[in-house]
């Protein structure tokens, strides 16, 4: 009898196993399929672009329509392809020709060229007037042969745990607040809102396969009713996008799915193997939290510690050494010099701060502090991937600080309280023996970082603690439609990362060196740093927050009020204003903004703004065992 028991439940494991083989292989069956499909669309739209008369209009209409019923059954992938190889995904629906970008990884190896393809590069390309065929049939035969990636089993095999599922979901989620209602990668304006409801339902119907084959981690009830509902006000809404309201999309269904969603991550104990995941905060519950993703480490050298009373003693000893002009050359000279906490961190008196020689001018508008700690690359250019290696370089820097690092340190450590901080310190950074710039830095950089973590009215308004006013949300929409602002500045920081939060967007905008747009501005921008033709004259997208307390703006600090900046956009940037420059990546085309609806864009950035809660200066600094540098001041003279 026991043999036959064992018997039993062997056999019953065994039909278990098959069973969920079985319903498994409907899950992936759906994947299969719906790659083949746009696989054949693909190939279709090749043979229509080889056949037809690209010069003629009617040869043209027949490849829009191949192109759009291709993006139509690529929308149906988007859930899983974006999320298991992102890469990969760009030879499917690239928004550019060629990317430099080598994002969050920037941190571990070199930038390199990458190529994009596909569909938006495809329409993009039809429109042109010199459009040639070769260079047509080259990006669909590029897709044709990215799609060879999605097939392997190395791709396949991860459909046969759930884990994928909530994680590719959450990009799902994330994209549709980012990057699917803006036009970021569909440059027909007209096709964004059918798109993303094709693209809505083809999802609920992955939901609807996957819970059947997951049943011990499905989706809930709640989650999937409220997706229906999601469906319900999409169908309901008009299908042109600058029409369609974002700002209620996105605040009372797109946010709550995410919430629900990262609830599932945490209840069934979600493993990631993708580097998607990163940066991404398992438990933020909004997409409108500061805590949403990581991907500055402001405590540095002080990683390890934890605990919260000698947190504040860093913090504190950090805050004296921003105010402290012993870290500059000539002791005259701090951080807060040109970083002036009052002024969000920034100097809102000059278009560039004064060179260390008090006579000449720094070439670029010092930038707010305030929010740094959401980039993965800093510098206008991308030049630094940590806070502390970018504080590192204004301190040794000739014409900022212009210190001499043991000279430096020697100062600092001839104050007595900061040398017995300093002592304190170091017993909690054990891979260092002595004291180093990466001590103080560290401190410096983890004082700063804390007046990041503040929330605006929007935020409030998307996570329904308070309300904005009609003509912000009308800016807001504005922002996300017909301003186009919302394919470079993304949600929720409003810089140039996006989903999944990996990379930092450099722009050309074509900024001018005066504002009668006589001339260019000489600077390259991410050129001095990865030199190529893409990158020049390209800059780091900054983030809009608190924009009202941040002029004067652009990288040159040419543009004193927000409303020369917002012209500047409407005109085309520096094209539009017939400036030489053939790489932008800003449209040349006028956006055609009223006046009424540059001053609701104005509103929707004011909106942006944070309640942030300053403090006084230190009324004085630490002593020093060498008379002359007791006489320095708080904040430097200049």
């Amino acid at each position: 009898m026991k043999q036959l028991s064992v018997i039993t439940i062997l056999v019953v494991t065994i039909i278990c196993l098959s069973f969920n083989l079985k319903q498994k292989s409907l899950y992936n069956g759906l994947y299969n399929n719906s790659l083949k499909a746009f696989k054949e669309k693909q190939e279709l739209l090749l043979i229509t672009i080889q056949k037809a008369d690209v010069t003629d209009p009617q040869g043209k209409d027949r490849i829009r329509k191949q192109i759009g019923e291709s993006r139509t059954n690529l929308k149906a992938l988007d859930f899983w392809l974006r999320y298991l190889e992102p890469v990969v995904y760009k030879k499917l629906n690239g928004p550019l020709p060629v990317e430099w970008e080598n994002e969050v990884f920037e941190k571990f190896e070199n930038p390199y060229r990458r190529e994009g393809a596909g569909l938006s590069l495809a329409s993009l390309y039809l429109e042109e007037t010199s459009v040639r065929k070769d260079s047509l049939s080259k990006l669909i035969v590029s897709s044709i042969d990215a799609i060879k990636t999605f097939e392997a089993d190395s791709i396949t095999k991860e459909l046969n745990s759930y884990h994928h599922f909530f994680l590719a979901n959450r990009l799902y989620l994330l994209n549709m607040a980012a990057i699917y209602t803006t036009g970021f990668e569909c440059p027909d304006t007209s096709s964004i809102i059918p798109e993303l409801l094709t693209m809505l339902k083809d999802v609920r119907e992955i939901y609807s396969c996957y819970n059947k084959c997951f049943p011990a981690a499905p989706l809930t009830d709640a989650y999937l009713e409220f997706y229906n509902q999601a469906i319900v006000y999409v169908n309901n809404q008009s299908s042109l996008f600058s029409l369609f309201d974002h700002f209620d999309f996105i605040r009372d269904y797109v946010n709550p799915l995410f919430r629900m969603n990262q609830e599932l991550i945490r209840q069934y104990d979600v493993v990631s193997r993708n580097y998607n995941d990163y940066s991404l905060n398992n438990f933020s519950n909004s997409i409108f939290s500061k805590a949403l993703y990581l991907s500055q480490n402001s405590k540095g050298i002080y990683s390890l510690v934890e605990d919260d009373k000698l947190l504040a003693e860093i913090k504190q000893t950090g805050r004296l050494l921003f105010y402290d002009p012993v870290l500059s050359g000539n002791n005259l000279r701090s951080c807060a010099s040109c970083h002036k906490p009052m002024e969000y961190f920034t100097d809102t008196t000059q278009a560039t701060a004064l060179n260390f020689d008090k006579s000449q001018r720094l070439t670029r508008n010092t930038p707010s502090l305030i929010n740094t700690i959401y980039n993965h690359l800093l510098m206008l250019d991308g030049k630094h991937i940590s806070l502390q290696n970018q504080a590192k370089e204004v301190i040794l820097n000739p014409v900022e600080m212009n210190s001499l690092e043991n000279e430096m340190i020697r100062k600092v450590l001839s104050c007595r309280q900061y040398k017995n901080a300093f002592s304190k310190f170091l017993k909690y950074t054990p891979e260092e023996k002595e004291i180093t710039l990466g001590h103080i830095v560290s401190a410096i950089t983890f004082y700063y970082a804390d007046f990041s973590k503040y929330d605006a009215a929007f935020d409030d308004a998307m996570n329904k603690k308070s309300s904005i006013s009609r003509e912000a949300k009308n800016g807001f929409n504005l922002f996300m439609s017909k301003a186009q602002c919302g394919t470079c500045h993304f949600i929720p920081l409003f810089n140039g990362v996006k989903p999944p939060y990996i990379g930092s967007e450099f722009e050309v905008l074509g900024v001018p060196d005066d504002t009668g747009f006589t001339h260019l501005s000489k600077d390259s921008g991410r050129h001095h740093v990865n030199p190529a033709p893409e990158t020049r004259h390209a800059f780091r997208t900054g983030t809009l927050r608190n924009n009202r307390y941040t002029p004067p703006y652009m990288h040159n600090g040419i543009f004193r009020t927000l409303e020369q900046v917002i012209d500047f956009y409407d005109a085309g940037g520096g094209q539009g204003k017939n400036l030489p420059v053939d790489n932008q990546t800003l449209s040349a085309d006028s956006l055609r903004l009223t006046m009424n609806e540059k001053k609701e864009l104005i509103a929707f950035l004011e909106s942006l703004n944070e309640n942030i809660i300053f403090e006084s200066p230190p009324a004085s600094l630490p002593s020093s065992s060498i008379k002359r540098y007791n006489e320095r001041k708080v904040a430097g003279e200049y």
